[in-house]
């Protein structure tokens, strides 16, 4: 069947004019969206803070920008702003224990985050996951605070691999889900 621009017209009238959205049908859209998995971390005022993140994109080629959903109130938001850098740490398939760990807050021992071996970054000196197959190191040049996040777009400022070229953990392929 297909819906003229009449249609689809009258829908977003009515969409507009006071229509309510059904929450579980909204839920389930969004969690269509495919989000890889990653581990963020920033480093600032001699505090670290790493977080599972699943909120990012790319939006620049030149210059290479990238853009992240960071909830407001939390540890990470609070370093990310004040170091106005961080770092993404990207999950290979496979990767869900790890994923898991950084749920919540883990301790920070030595060159230890939790159980993980780190090494600061050259550029930012946020933590880069030595177990993790990909990384990079950005700088924030803007923001915008809406809703329960804040989105931060940071411009990639360097990048490497720790081994080889893997594929990387999706949202999609876990049992979790983060859809609004």
């Amino acid at each position: 069947m297909r819906i003229g621009r009449r249609g689809v017209l009258a829908a977003l009238a009515k969409q507009r004019g006071g229509g309510t959205m059904d929450e579980e049908i909204k839920r389930r859209v969004l969690r269509k969206l495919p989000y890889g998995m990653y581990i963020m971390t920033a480093a600032a005022g001699g505090q670290i803070a790493a977080s599972t993140l699943t909120w990012l994109s790319q939006c620049s080629f030149r210059p290479p920008l990238v853009m992240v959903g960071i909830q407001k109130g939390s540890q990470m938001h609070a370093i990310v702003e004040a170091a106005g850098s961080l770092a993404v740490n990207i999950l290979a398939d496979g990767q869900e224990k790890i994923a898991e760990t950084f749920f919540r807050p883990v301790p920070v021992e030595g060159n230890r985050l939790g159980a993980f071996a780190f090494e600061a970054g050259p550029v930012t000196g946020a933590p880069l996951l030595l177990d993790l197959p990909a990384w990079f190191e950005a700088r924030v040049t803007d923001s915008v605070a809406r809703g329960d996040h804040t989105v931060f777009v940071a411009q990639v400022v360097n990048a490497g691999l720790h081994g080889a070229d893997t594929a990387a953990l999706l949202l999609s392929r876990t049992r979790w889900n983060y859809g609004g």
